[in-house]
């Protein structure tokens, strides 16, 4: 697959996944934004003040490392510089999806940390969820809160904004998205039915991350 095939392709994926958000109602309005790497080592986003449910992959600007922008009759989105930020310290991470998803926005606004060894799904696939201080959103503060997590994870609470998903494709960055967001909704859930969170016992948390670790070394590498 040449380049030129390879870049229409990922747009197309962009503003897929925009839709999806905006169908699950993760983004309103002009909310969000979505960034992938280009084979040239450029960065492929979502435009400013363009609504992520309505896209077209002509919209999508490019970028380069810095922030530049090459090409895109539209303004980048002002985000990507924390985007390429995070990108330049995570070599592992080619897509990042950003979101308001309702239920776990509610705990970064609550700025409450998730609870760990509840549902065995989120054991296996998002171990870590940490929260991230907050910081004016697209400054290099906000991408430093990332950088200097001490766990390099797939999926970040922002606390009083929204998540970041990252991950090897915008695909990958959007169904973590979903996992966190349904996860928190559950936990909502149970927190008004029982007032607690029933915790998996620890021989089962034991059996889980010996799962987990079984997966990491069977998965292909990127």
């Amino acid at each position: 697959m040449n380049d030129n095939v390879c870049e229409q392709n990922l747009r197309q994926s962009i503003c897929e996944i925009g839709h999806r958000l905006w169908l699950k109602e993760y983004v309103v309005a002009n909310d969000g934004n979505i960034s992938i790497r280009l084979p040239n080592d450029c960065i492929l986003c979502t435009p400013t003040m363009v609504s992520k449910g309505f896209m077209k992959p002509d919209d999508l600007p490019v970028v380069d490392m810095d922030g530049n922008q090459l090409s895109g009759a539209l303004p980048r989105t002002s985000e990507v510089r924390a985007h390429i930020e995070v990108m330049k310290h995570r070599p592992d991470v080619q897509a990042i999806v950003h979101a308001h998803p309702p239920h776990a926005t509610a705990f970064c606004i609550a700025r409450q940390s998730l609870p760990r060894n509840i549902l065995p799904e989120i054991e296996l696939f998002l171990p870590d969820i940490p929260m991230i201080p907050y910081a004016t959103p697209g400054t290099q503060a906000f991408a430093d809160g990332i950088i200097d997590c001490k766990t390099k994870a797939n999926v970040y609470l922002l606390a009083n904004h929204g998540a970041l998903a990252l991950g090897e494709t915008v695909e990958a960055c959007y169904y973590r998205m979903e996992m966190l967001n349904q996860y928190c909704k559950i936990l909502i859930l149970a927190r008004q039915m029982a007032g607690e969170w029933s915790r998996l016992e620890p021989s089962a948390v034991k059996e889980l991350a010996e799962l987990r670790n079984r997966l990491t070394k069977t998965a292909p590498s990127e």
